[in-house]
């Protein structure tokens, strides 16, 4: 009887849902096209709304750090993680400290991070990770690059470290979870902008404001996967322990952890990924290094030499992500009782006699030890040539086009979501909201762009908000039709995720490279960087939707006489749809991250705010952009899953 009454309050219940959504677009609606007759109150925040959140944040800090003595805290940390920094830098690029025994020569370097890839994952690593190192070396870049691994050879394992601590306190403990779920979905949602401001006021800055902040930014991922692979761990493998007498601590270090080691070591190739990331963009803090080099290169458009150093962070992000992903997948080798110890050991003995003999000759060809800058093989003088005559050719193509696209398609875009009264978007969220998830999402939507509201920043974030809009859509455009493409081969499939696997590797300066060489420096550049690095998601996620909807389901909808066309929209569409969902999730928080970086080559969104606010320490203001920023990433992944979470696929 229940159930019964159940389905047949169901279409009523939908009927209701459908007539406020519509009561609610109608209303955004009526009062976008009579803005002119509505009050300014309605138009804009007014005064009164908008709250001085910025005053009260600094406010706090400032009672953090003088009252409370928070500074002298934070500056004894910093002396900790200075004297790692100065070890790391002695040891890689000479720098004349304690212990006095750098530079280490980059042959040595180079073999040990061959002899490191091959025992990860054979020959092929080891060729990507000596080249690699070679390539740093012959380009003379090897102290650059030596500047950024000393940080993340730092900064990585504090955040591995603090990471698994966090975790396993969190699994523990099920109120600390619900705490951290919280923090961590809007940590993971902040802008890297807004992890320095605070760090530049607590620590100043430099390689040890560089190496913190990198610590703070990374250490969420892995939080979240050493929880997860707790939380993962079968039953029957506890009681197993048990039933061996193991103690707590016991079943803690000798089953759960290593039963959790693949999740485990996954964070650990995330935390390495965003130190890299992180490393790049702390040269807006004084951070020396590859990232410092770049952004100079890139504000003085010397496009050659920047190719180079762009080339250079990829291949030491591919490197990085190749050993750590093939660490997560190694399983562990046990060694047969009674092996002599120099078959145990040959990988590490062949490793030693590499390095002493490198070790000797450097000392005898000095070119084994260190190449400088001016003995290096530049090839950045040849780049600009050729990309001279590439633009020159093209010019009347991209120049029309950016003329086109800025004329006609993104001032008028942006002027239009300008031109929305405020009311009007609250109202159009709210119907979106409901129509996806009912009174709550409603509020949700309401609530997060009603801390825009009073955050006073509203215009700034209709700009933000209308760039990512944008460019998404573009990058959806571009990327679903290379996705069907691919799945239809096993073997395209494989070479464009390999493609995205390698590109998403990439910290985000990168794609900003090619569209200032095509376009200048002007929204089209922006929009054209985020457009790349959003459509990296799109591919892999609706690639791999698509390819694990079960062939039984396509054979059988073939057999009941369904077109080619039919099948893709009636089977595999609806199956893949949850799963392209986290691809366009992901590409909206890609767009968000990358729209914000790239502010520094001229934009007039949050992001050129933040950089203002980084450059003053302002704290207060830094946050509230920040804020915003994620207020805008929540509410889409609200959105997007608690939508994927009511789509069923057909039976």
């Amino acid at each position: 009887m229940n159930a019964l009454l159940a389905y047949v309050a169901q279409p009523a219940a939908r009927n209701q849902r459908l007539s406020i959504v519509v009561i609610l677009v109608a209303a955004a609606i009526t009062m976008a096209l009579g803005r002119g007759m509505l009050p300014d109150s309605l138009i804009r925040p007014p005064e009164w709304m908008i709250l001085p959140l910025a005053d009260w944040i600094n406010a706090f800090f400032d009672f953090l750090r003088d009252d409370m003595g928070m500074l002298a805290v934070t500056r004894s940390i910093a002396g900790g993680v200075e004297t790692l920094l100065d070890v790391t830098a002695n040891l890689l690029y000479g720098k004349n400290r304690w212990p006095w025994l750098g530079p280490i020569p980059w042959s040595v370097v180079a073999i040990t991070a061959a002899v490191i890839g091959y025992g990860l994952g054979g020959t092929k690593l080891a060729v990507l990770a000596g080249a690699t190192f070679l390539w740093v070396a012959l380009m003379g870049q090897w102290q650059w690059a030596m500047e950024t691994l000393s940080v993340i050879v730092v900064a990585a394992p504090v955040s591995v470290l603090l990471g698994l601590l966090v975790g396993i306190s969190a699994w523990r403990s099920r109120r600390l979870a619900a705490v951290l779920n919280p923090i961590l979905n809007i940590a993971q949602s902040l802008p890297h902008f807004a992890y320095m401001i605070p760090v530049v006021v607590f620590i100043g800055v430099g390689p040890k404001a560089g190496a913190i902040v990198t610590i703070i930014f990374s250490v969420p991922p892995m939080i979240r996967m050493t929880l997860l692979g707790l939380q993962k761990v079968p039953d029957e493998v506890i009681e197993s322990g048990k039933m061996c007498g193991a103690t707590g601590w016991q079943l803690l270090l000798r089953t759960r952890l290593p039963t959790a080691r693949t999740d485990i070591l996954i964070g650990v190739n995330q935390v390495i990924m965003q130190c890299l990331a992180m490393v790049v963009l702390a040269s807006f803090i004084g951070m020396p290094g590859l990232g410092q080099k770049l952004l100079q290169l890139l504000q003085a458009l010397r496009i050659g030499q920047s190719i180079e150093i762009g080339l250079t962070i990829v291949l030491l992000a591919i490197t990085l992500d190749r050993f750590t992903r093939a660490w997560a997948l190694r399983q562990p080798v046990h060694v047969p009782r009674g092996m002599p110890w120099h078959e145990r050991y040959r990988l590490s003995l062949v490793w030693l006699v590499l390095v002493i003999l490198a070790g000797g000759l450097s000392q005898v060809f000095p070119l084994l030890a260190e190449i400088g800058r001016g003995q290096g093989f530049s090839v950045g003088a040849a780049i600009d040539v050729v990309m001279d005559r590439v633009i020159v050719a093209i010019y009347p193509v991209t120049d029309w086009l950016r003329w086109f696209l800025i004329v006609w398609v993104f001032i008028p875009i942006r002027d239009a979501f300008l031109w929305m009264p405020f009311a009007a978007v609250l109202s159009l969220l709210a119907a979106v909201g409901y129509a996806v998830g009912g009174r709550r999402s409603a509020v949700i939507c309401v609530a997060f762009f009603g801390y825009i509201a009073i955050s006073g920043w509203w215009d700034r974030t209709m700009i933000t908000v209308y760039t990512v809009v944008v460019s998404v859509v573009i990058a959806a455009l571009l990327a679903f039709p290379t996705a069907i493409w691919a799945t239809g081969s096993d073997a395209r499939s494989r070479r464009v995720l390999l493609i995205c696997d390698s590109m998403q590797t990439f910290p985000s300066f990168i794609y900003l490279i090619p569209m200032i060489m095509l376009f200048g420096v002007n929204d089209v550049a922006v929009v054209g960087a985020v457009v790349l690095f959003a459509a990296i998601p799109l591919v892999r996620y609706t690639i791999e939707g698509l390819r694990g909807v079960p062939l039984g389901l396509v054979e059988a909808a073939g057999m009941s006489g369904a077109t080619r066309r039919q099948i893709r929209r009636h089977v595999l569409w609806p199956i893949a749809l949850p799963t392209i969902m986290v691809g366009v999730n992901q590409a909206v928080m890609f767009s968000l991250f990358m729209v914000i970086i790239a502010a520094f080559i001229g934009t007039q969104d949050l992001g050129q705010e933040m950089q203002r606010a980084l450059s003053s320490a302002d704290v207060g203001k830094g946050l509230v952009l920040g804020l915003a920023v994620a207020t805008i990433g929540l509410m889409v992944d609200h959105l997007i899953m608690k939508w994927a979470s009511t789509v069923r696929p057909p039976s």
